[in-house]
């Protein structure tokens, strides 16, 4: 494969080759055509010469026009003169009899209405006029080869040729240093991303004009190492956070089966140990599936089964299945601005993913409720629906609110009043940005809301 400042080279001497040989080409035809008419005027002027001395002046020896071919600066090569008479059908007067059958061949063409008849055999060009008179219309015929025209062509065709050759090595030269020159900044590029390491990911690429293409790549490419050094943060803070929530529950089941394996005990301690163990496991086994649902909203983005959902449906069937679960929570479900269209209740999306989203923000607003209450409120507006999910309790601090939906974050209020692993508004947020939504959060003194948008089925 070659590479690009080739290929450019390559790209640039072909398209200049052929914008010089048009222009040569364009030279040479016009440059022909301007030796022809000259040559076709001194044939003209011939014929004139050679009717004013056979007419005119009543002259009729060709040494006459000798003299005149001696006094001429460029003589005509081959030249021959004939005088034809259209009324006797004879040629009166040749300077070359012995060739005069050469003109004879083209007295069938003459037009006698016409002035001036040109035409051109091989390589003798031949002009004709008409004469009128009284004994009868008369053509002077002139022939001859423009040798000197010849030569000139020739001279031309050799020094196009050569400087076309010459422009081709320019050319190429030239070509490859501008195209060195126009990706040099590409060079500075490779080795800026080259430097580039796990250890240094915040470093980005330099360049001078942000404007130009080259700018815009730059910017692009910048726009990716951000994206990565954000997927690269958050990989550590989930392994950190995982390593973390798997380390206690395992170190402490451990700890306790150790303990218990030290001596014998009594059916109550071991029903205690084993009631322990069974909480603990109940523990890894949420954060396994939370780390499920995580990880198939990331992964299989592109595989969920879409389909059309009535949010209001699903949200009774969400309240009901986590009531079902947690006896003691509480859920209020209000219906505003309930529209007739039944387009505006339903949305394009995945239905266990969506299940999973509103359960998990219905279960985070009644775990952290001082009377384990949420109240949901739907409405559909604009071809939008919008659920909010309120509940009482400790307000988020303002400095925690943008961190609440990554991975394993938690905040100390949150942290401090309930038992979990901050996975669930992290599947939230993943949900959302799947199904083109937006999630938002307010918290204040009197509780935290949670604003879900989904676009709808008569929006789209």
């Amino acid at each position: 494969m070659i590479n690009i400042r080739t290929r450019l080279t390559y790209q640039f001497v072909f398209l200049v080759t052929l914008v010089l040989l048009f222009f040569s080409l364009g030279v040479y035809f016009f440059s022909k055509l301007y030796l022809e008419k000259r040559f076709y005027k001194r044939l003209q002027d011939r014929a004139i010469t050679t009717t004013t001395l056979l007419f005119d002046l009543r002259q009729t020896d060709s040494t006459v026009l000798r003299l005149i071919d001696a006094a001429d600066k460029e003589p005509l090569l081959n030249e021959n003169i004939s005088v034809y008479n259209e009324k006797t059908k004879q040629v009166l007067f040749s300077t070359n009899p012995a060739n005069a059958r050469f003109h004879e061949q083209f007295i069938p063409q003459l037009d006698s209405t016409a002035q001036a008849w040109y035409t051109r055999q091989n390589e003798y060009q031949v002009v004709a006029i008409h004469l009128a008179g009284g004994s009868g219309g008369n053509w002077v015929i002139v022939s001859g080869i423009d040798q000197a025209g010849k030569e000139a062509l020739d001279d031309l065709k050799k020094i196009l040729i050569v400087m076309i050759l010459v422009a081709i090595l320019l050319l190429g030269i030239s070509g490859w240093l501008f195209a060195g020159r126009a990706l040099a900044p590409m060079s500075g590029i490779i080795q800026q991303v080259n430097a580039i390491f796990p250890a240094n990911v915040g470093k980005r690429v330099e360049h001078p004009n942000r404007s130009d293409e080259i700018g815009r790549l730059v910017t692009t490419f910048n726009q990716l190492l951000d994206r990565i050094e954000q997927a690269l943060n958050t990989q550590k803070m989930f392994i950190a956070n995982v390593s973390h929530e798997l380390k206690n529950p395992l170190t402490k089941i451990n700890s306790q089966i150790d303990v218990a394996l030290i001596q014998k005990r009594s059916p109550e301690v071991y029903e205690r140990t084993l009631r322990s163990l069974q909480e603990d496991t109940r523990s890894l086994t949420q954060l396994t599936n939370a780390l499920l649902e995580l990880a198939n909203t990331s992964v299989q983005a592109g595989s969920l089964l879409v389909e059309p959902v009535r949010m209001d449906e699903l949200l009774w069937e969400t309240k009901t299945q986590l009531q079902k679960w947690q006896e003691g929570y509480q859920i209020q479900l209000n219906f505003a601005d309930f529209p007739d269209n039944e387009e505006d209740l339903m949305t394009e999306g995945n239905r266990p993913a969506l299940q999973v989203l509103l359960m998990n923000l219905m279960d985070n607003a009644c775990k952290f409720s001082p009377t384990k209450m949420a109240v949901v409120t739907f409405r559909s507006k604009q071809g939008r629906i919008i659920i909010t999910v309120f509940n009482e309790g400790t307000p988020i601090r303002q400095a925690d609110l943008p961190h609440i939906f990554q991975p394993f974050f938690r905040s100390d209020s949150t942290a401090q009043s309930s038992k979990g692993h901050g996975v669930g508004l992290a599947v939230v947020a993943q949900v959302t940005q799947l199904h083109k939504g937006d999630i938002a959060v307010r918290s204040t003194p009197e509780g935290t809301t949670f604003t879900l948008t989904l676009p709808s089925i008569a929006a789209i």
